[in-house]
C-alpha cells in the first residue's frame, strides 16, 4: 500500500487529501483567500501569507502522523499571477520539504476531469463538460474517458468579486458588468459549452450552490456528491443568492462563511456556462483537482 498526501491551493481555499487509495484516511479544507488583492496589486498580500501557512503547519502535522509515502503540492490560479510567488514557494518547502509545482491551466484541466469522472458511479454520456469554478481561475474541460479539449479562464469567485460585485448586495449595473466579463471571457474561449452532452460541476462554488437547491439543513458532502439538478432550479438558486446581502448568506445553514461574500460572483459563473449548454441537468460531483492530484500519485 502506498499512502499519498495531495495538496491543491487555489485563490480561496487550501485542500488536503491523505489515503491509500481508493481509501480516503483525512480530507480537510482550510478557507485562506490566498489570492485576496492579486487581482488589484499583483503580489500576495502578508496577511494572505499568513493565513495560509497557517494552514500548511497544521497539514505538515496530518502528513507526520500518517507517514505519507508520496506527497505533492499544487498551486493555481493565485501563485500563477503573484510577482512574489517566491515567498510563497520558499515558505511552503520550508514546511513540506517540496516546493509547490503551480499548475499551467492545461495540467489543472487534466487533473480536474481526472478527480471529477473517476469518481462518477455512472457514466453520463459524452461529450462531458466538466465546470471547474475557482476562486482566480474557471476551467472548462470537455472529454469523454479523458480530456479532449480544455481551457483555463481567467474568471473566478474572488477576482470577479472583487472586481465588479463591491455593493453588498451588488446592484444591478454591477452584476450587468460581472456577467459581461464572464461573456466575454466565454466568447473567447476554445471550448465550446454548447457541444457538451452533459455537465459535470465541481469545488466549492458549485456544491455550494446544489446544497441551496437541495435547500439543505447544513452542508453535507454525501447528501451532495453525483446529485442530478434541474438547470432551471440552478439559476433560480443563483439568483437567489446574487440578490442576498452577504448577511443574509451567512445565516444559510449550508454556506461556509469564507465562501459567503464571493459566492455572487462564482454563481453566476456557473450560471452562464449553463445557458450556453443544452444540458437540462446538472450533474454534481464532490472529488475534484484534489482527487486528481491524489491519484496521480498512487
Amino acid at each position: 500500500m502506498t499512502t499519498v498526501a495531495a495538496v491543491d491551493c487555489g485563490t480561496n481555499t487550501i485542500k488536503l487529501l491523505i489515503g491509500d487509495l481508493p481509501d480516503v484516511a483525512v480530507r480537510e479544507m482550510r478557507m485562506v483567500r490566498l489570492g485576496e488583492g492579486v487581482d488589484r496589486t499583483g503580489r500576495l498580500g502578508d496577511e494572505a501569507l499568513v493565513r495560509a501557512f497557517a494552514a500548511i503547519d497544521d497539514y505538515a502535522a496530518l502528513i507526520a502522523e500518517h507517514d505519507v509515502d508520496r506527497l505533492r503540492f499544487c498551486a493555481t490560479s493565485a501563485t500563477r499571477d503573484a510577482a512574489n510567488a517566491s515567498e510563497f514557494s520558499d515558505g511552503v518547502l520550508a514546511r513540506l520539504g517540496v516546493r509547490p509545482e503551480v499548475l499551467s491551466g492545461d495540467e489543472e484541466a487534466e487533473l480536474a476531469f481526472a478527480g471529477a469522472v473517476r469518481n462518477l458511479a455512472a457514466r453520463p454520456p459524452a461529450p462531458v463538460l466538466v465546470v471547474d469554478i475557482g476562486g482566480g481561475s474557471t476551467e472548462l474541460i470537455l472529454g469523454d474517458a479523458e480530456p479532449t479539449a480544455a481551457e483555463s479562464m481567467d474568471i473566478g469567485s474572488v477576482r470577479l468579486h472583487e472586481r465588479h460585485l463591491r455593493s453588498d448586495p451588488p446592484t444591478a449595473a454591477e452584476v450587468a458588468a460581472c456577467v459581461a466579463d464572464i461573456d466575454a471571457a466565454l466568447d473567447a474561449c476554445s471550448v465550446s459549452p454548447a457541444d457538451a452532452a452533459a455537465v459535470v460541476g465541481i469545488a466549492g462554488t458549485v456544491t455550494t450552490v446544489a446544497a441551496g437547491v437541495l435547500d439543505l439543513p447544513a452542508y453535507e458532502r454525501e447528501a451532495i456528491d453525483q446529485q442530478v439538478l434541474d438547470v432551471d432550479a440552478v439559476h433560480a438558486t443563483v439568483d437567489r443568492l446574487v440578490a442576498m446581502p452577504v448577511s443574509e448568506r451567512l445565516g444559510l445553514p449550508f454556506m461556509h462563511p469564507g465562501r459567503a461574500d464571493v459566492i455572487d460572483a462564482g454563481a453566476l459563473i456557473l450560471s452562464r456556462v449553463l445557458r450556453r449548454t443544452s444540458a437540462t441537468t446538472l450533474l454534481v460531483s464532490e472529488s475534484d483537482i484534489l482527487d486528481g492530484i491524489a491519484w496521480s500519485l498512487a
